[in-house]
């Protein structure tokens, strides 16, 4: 299995064991990690290579955010990226108490792109059609995503595990 992380981090896996599939075909990716994911799942449909899942834990979805609020996300990291960062993984994990995590360095460039990232469903059903499927987790108490607003997208093109107690990391406590 190839997992990519989100961002900020790094080693975030075994967070997620209850979901991940442990299979040579499977690609998984958490927060922005979902969109890394995707992108490689669709450059190895591209060299016709073998995908069976790709798992979405927790998508960047922002597109139903306004520019306003990507503005400002956008300012305080630029403004203190350290405090912006010890923020963002506080309400990760909200409203339950963090566990370990490891940290890897961030750019703005990375927090631009997971931001203004635009999911197509054409796209996603390119990938369906192609004999991938997909599976998405998310949770409901979530306070950085809008998981219902996600849930209503990607129903479309695969299964939506909704869990209702949980955070973004998909944690119940």
């Amino acid at each position: 299995m190839q997992f990519f992380s989100g961002f900020s981090l790094k080693n975030e896996e075994y967070l997620f064991q209850n979901y991940l599939q442990k299979s040579d075909f499977c690609v998984a990716g958490f927060s922005y990690g979902a969109i890394k994911a995707y992108r490689f799942v669709e450059e190895k449909l591209q060299k016709a290579q073998r995908v069976d899942t790709l798992q979405l834990l927790s998508p960047a979805f922002f597109q139903n955010r306004d520019m306003k609020f990507k503005r400002l996300q956008l300012m305080a990291y630029k403004r203190d990226k350290a405090r912006y960062l010890e923020n963002f993984l506080a309400s990760c994990f909200a409203p339950y108490g963090a566990k370990i995590v490891e940290h890897s360095q961030t750019r703005v460039e990375e927090l631009e792109e997971l931001l203004y990232y635009e999911w197509s469903l054409e796209a996603l059903k390119k990938i369906v059609s192609a004999g991938v499927k997909v599976e998405i987790y998310l949770g409901g108490r979530d306070a950085i995503i809008d998981a219902k607003s996600a849930e209503a997208f990607f129903r479309e093109v695969g299964t939506t595990t909704y869990i209702k107690e949980a955070n973004h990391f998909l944690q119940l406590n």
